[in-house]
């Protein structure tokens, strides 16, 4: 038995089923690469779905993270402690929001924005109690919650994991005519949306799509959300995806590389209005805001700004779309996306062609995952550079030119 099979039949037999991993042993990481069990490098074209942006065990946030922890690691919000205030002043300053209110996972950042634009309706804008709905979009990924697959489209997500909460709208994304149509609900607390789709395949809306959903929410009195978890921070070429179009969101959900890939740390911000309408007791979470996080958090959103990532993400990212274009392959229906955030869409009879694509680009020196079938998601960490973007194509290359043989 290899090492490698020794540890995916530990995972088979005493984990649960509810993923579908690359058969890869992941044991170390370091930048834009990964070793595997048996020594093997390869470059990581997923970047933990965005959550190490900055790279894999980046130096600066692993020495921030072993100095606060040999410190202080957790008091519970019961307590002050003296790295919070220092945390949420930077990210407060760095993205300008009045306030923050620290969770740990993306899908509790999502489960605080409904709970908020919620509680913002019915004490603000004057919504009858229990009638307050929230507009989502079809294809949205925001986790899997009991009341995040309430309003998912996919039936992998929901189906058998009823009854659902109530209160959602589902509308087609990139349609602002349907949006507009929504909006007429007086009982429309807030509009839920990813500024690219990012589970369904990588879609990019129309250029203004955002910023006139932006402007419809404010003439109707509702709050735009901006779930940014996998979009923001540095990954489309812009500190967040929204940035592209100038637009400030009324609530915004930060996780993933808000942690540099170190562990779960999300964020929900909005401004005093919004913010202090939830009351000491009413919303928490006993390791959101602890100091290992907050140390650990702040250190990564500095590595981002001082090591000029957006740009690099925009540059690369355009350098890389450019030369998957240029190999011209059958096999690629289309490129698609915004900075490091891309994906390309198989063109094959076989409909399992993307997954055997995937293990080839494994067996190649690269790896990555298919979503929704046909697309593969190509997201490398942010720090990649321009002699790795031509590597990786090459590798992505030699691989398209060995899946004809597998018609």
């Amino acid at each position: 038995m290899s090492t490698s099979t020794y540890f995916m039949d530990l995972e088979e037999k005493h984990g649960a089923h509810n993923y579908h991993p690359l058969p890869v042993i992941i044991s170390k990481a370091s930048g834009c690469e990964v070793w595997d069990v048996e020594g093997k490098k390869y470059f990581d074209f997923l970047s933990g779905y965005s959550a190490v942006n900055q790279g894999h065990c980046h130096p600066k946030i692993i020495n921030a993270l072993v100095e606060q922890a040999q410190k202080l690691t957790l008091t519970s919000r019961a307590f002050y402690n003296d790295q919070l205030g220092e945390y949420e002043k930077y990210i407060t300053d760095l993205l300008g929001f009045d306030k923050i209110l620290p969770m740990n996972t993306g899908a509790e950042a999502v489960e605080t924005g409904i709970k908020l634009a919620r509680r913002w309706a019915y004490a603000v804008k004057g919504v009858e109690e229990n009638k307050a709905r929230i507009i989502v979009c079809a294809g949205n990924f925001h986790g899997r919650t009991s009341s995040v697959i309430s309003f998912s489209t996919d039936p992998s997500a929901y189906t058998n994991f009823g009854p659902f909460m109530p209160g959602f709208d589902i509308i087609p994304y990139n349609d602002l005519e349907a949006l507009s149509k929504a909006l007429e609900d007086k009982n429309v607390a807030a509009f839920l949306v990813e500024p690219i789709q990012g589970e369904a395949g990588i879609l990019v809306p129309d250029e203004g799509y955002i910023s006139k959903a932006k402007e419809l929410c404010k003439n109707a009195n509702v709050l735009l959300i901006a779930d940014e978890v996998q979009t923001g921070l540095c990954r489309t070429g812009k500190m967040l995806c929204i940035d592209h179009e100038n637009v400030k969101a009324d609530i915004l959900l930060l996780g993933k590389a808000l942690s540099g890939g170190v562990f779960p740390i999300s964020a929900v911000l909005a401004n005093d209005d919004i913010m202090l309408t939830i009351k000491p007791g009413e919303h928490g979470s006993t390791f959101g805001g602890s100091p290992l996080a907050s140390v650990v958090a702040k250190k990564a959103l500095e590595v981002l700004v001082d090591e000029n990532m957006a740009e690099n993400a925009a540059k690369m990212g355009e350098l890389f779309r450019e030369k998957l274009r240029e190999l011209n392959s059958p096999f690629i229906k289309l490129v698609r996306g915004k900075g490091l955030l891309n994906a390309i869409v198989i063109d094959h009879k076989d409909p399992e062609a993307a997954w055997q694509l995937c293990e080839i680009f494994r067996d190649n020196g690269l790896i990555t995952k298919p979503t929704h079938g046909d697309k593969i998601r190509l997201a490398p960490p942010l720090i990649i550079n321009e002699a790795q973007v031509h590597e990786a194509v090459g590798i992505i290359g030699k691989s398209l030119n060995s899946l004809e043989f597998k018609v």
